[in-house]
């Protein structure tokens, strides 16, 4: 493995929930052998507060994180990925920016939290689930053999962390 972390991109519509968990969890999951980013299709500009809650409840820092577009990372200069997730349904079936480097990319969608209607119990466990379910992903994917796995076998990887429990698919295709 090279010197360098894996950067990996967390893409859903919003960027205010799900993705954003993603971001903040690879980068404190991640050891230092992964560099963390999120972005949306049609970014809302903020992070709604129960994520920011959420991930604070949890000991996972917060710092730095921010709504942002995905064209943000498709332009000269932005950091090259090595992987990038859908992780919801929309983002998944949207036209994704061609990713320099050809990334590889997995879907890994999971029942946005924020779409929850209902008392501020239920709300607050929508949010504990979704955060759950992408700490099981994220663990499975860094214990993966990054360095010694080739392309065909870690895409097959990749997806089956897709479906893991929780998945809003039947099957987790690649974005």
């Amino acid at each position: 493995m090279s010197d360098q972390p894996y950067n990996v991109l967390f893409l859903c519509t919003g960027n205010s929930a799900r993705s954003i968990f993603g971001e903040a969890l690879i980068n404190h999951l991640g050891s230092g052998k992964f560099k963390g980013f999120s972005a949306g299709s049609t970014p809302k500009g903020a992070i709604n507060p129960l994520t920011l809650e959420t991930l604070k409840k949890a000991g996972i820092s917060t710092e730095g994180l921010r709504s942002k577009a995905w064209d943000e990372f498709a332009v000269p200069g932005a950091p090259k990925m090595d992987f990038v997730f859908t992780v919801c349904d929309n983002a998944a079936g949207e036209s994704c920016p061609v990713w320099p480097g050809q990334p590889m990319t997995a879907h890994w969608g999971i029942e946005d939290p924020a779409a929850v209607e209902g008392t501020e119990f239920q709300q607050r466990a929508a949010f504990d689930e979704a955060l759950r379910y992408l700490r099981n992903r994220i663990v499975a994917f860094t214990n993966l053999p990054l360095s010694s796995i080739d392309r065909l076998a870690l895409s097959s990887k990749l997806k089956g962390i897709g479906a893991m429990e929780g998945s809003t698919s039947n099957s987790a295709d690649v974005a």
